[in-house]
């Protein structure tokens, strides 16, 4: 009996002692973004659009491999949609407050949607700050070439959301004296500026829908993040 009563209070305290274990995150992946402004443009382009659009953007993370607060997500992708209220990374402007709808890869688990959103939520900040609806759909990420320099890359969500580009090309230069006028969305460790060959959001949840294309207004990058 002492000895049952004993190995009873030593799993109680192992497990009392796991769970005040902190739970780590360490994930790596790819990322890529589509907004109604070009982020790659002049001045003259730039101060045209302002306040005019700009507000809307589809993006998404590709998680390579890594775990969030223990649940593992290698493979899994989650795509942000917003809708704010100003030209996103205008800096004498704020955008926010801003909508947003999320969608997870509908191979997750329960727990790993849960982990997907709190990853996003981490990951995307005030554009994810008030998230109206959160929905799952098939979703594909595929980034074509090593570098992303010269990568290709598209994203689907089901019929939800599409952003498709390609790299950046002398052609696209219109005023010769182009840069990138906007930051990426969210932290990136290397990102590049390129044009999008798709941009749409057929969802109702945002009170809005576009089809975007033809523009210089994606970024292609890859993150990491570890606490």
């Amino acid at each position: 009996m002492k000895k049952l009563i004993a190995s009873v209070s030593l799993a109680a305290t192992t497990l009392f002692g796991a769970s005040l274990t902190p739970l780590h995150s360490t994930v790596q992946g790819d990322y890529v973004e589509a907004r109604t402004a070009d982020v790659y443009t002049g001045p003259c382009f730039a101060n045209s659009e302002v306040d005019l659009v700009g507000n809307l953007a589809v993006f998404g993370w590709k998680i390579n491999k890594g775990d969030w607060q223990g649940v593992k997500l290698d493979g899994l992708s989650v795509v942000g949609v917003v809708k704010a209220s100003g030209t996103l990374g205008y800096l004498l402007r704020s955008p926010f407050p801003a909508n947003s709808v999320l969608i997870v890869d509908e191979r997750a688990t329960p727990a790993q949607r849960l982990a997907l959103r709190g990853f996003a939520e981490r990951m995307g900040g005030e554009l994810l700050q008030n998230i109206v609806s959160v929905d799952s759909a098939p979703i594909e990420f595929t980034l074509q070439n090593d570098s992303i320099h010269s990568a290709t890359a598209k994203l689907t969500a089901g019929t939800l959301a599409t952003v498709e580009t390609r790299a950046m090309a002398e052609r696209d230069q219109l005023c010769h004296n182009e840069e990138t006028w906007y930051p990426p969305l969210t932290k990136l460790d290397h990102a590049m500026p390129a044009y999008t060959l798709a941009n749409t959001f057929a969802g109702k949840e945002l009170g809005t829908t576009w089809s975007m294309p033809d523009k210089r207004s994606s970024f292609v990058g890859n993150f990491h993040f570890s606490e």
